[in-house]
């Protein structure tokens, strides 16, 4: 199979393309979980600095104390707000490279079609010879012994 060479390479290579597309995108569901994660901690800060606010406010608080407290749960909220952009754009990024994996599979996947095609004709015409040899050594054999009679 002359053509079988070059189509194993190009195998090679799709099977090394969609590899490395697969990685990238388990890297970006790590980065996804990790920022999930940032998330979650900062609200769950916020949330709970917003409870010492409210039960400092009941035993008495000074203006510049609550001023504080605000301005703190302000900066997490700002914190929040940033984290929530960056889980959106690692989701973009998830998707883009959700989409080119299925294209590097695509593209190994046909390979892989166009090499089994490439099998099974070449078994075909091997198949085929074959036919033709035994043809040739049941005539031969047959002339043989209607010659012999």
């Amino acid at each position: 199979m002359a053509n079988s060479r070059p189509l194993d390479i190009l195998i090679d290579l799709a099977r090394d393309h969609a590899d490395e597309a697969a990685r990238q995108l388990q890297q970006l569901t790590a980065a996804r979980r990790s920022a999930e994660n940032q998330l979650s901690m900062l609200m769950e800060y916020r949330q709970d600095y917003a409870q010492r606010l409210q039960v400092a406010t009941q035993g008495g608080l000074t203006a510049t104390n609550y001023h504080n407290f605000r301005q703190f749960i302000a900066t997490l909220d700002e914190a929040i707000s940033q984290q929530n952009k960056a889980v959106a754009q690692i989701d973009l990024k998830i998707e883009r490279g959700r989409d080119h994996w299925n294209e590097e599979k695509r593209k190994l996947n046909s390979f892989e079609t166009l090499q089994s095609r490439q099998a099974r004709q070449q078994a075909l015409r091997e198949n085929r010879q074959e036919q033709r040899f035994n043809d040739e050594i049941s005539a031969n054999l047959f002339r043989r012994t209607c010659n012999s009679h």
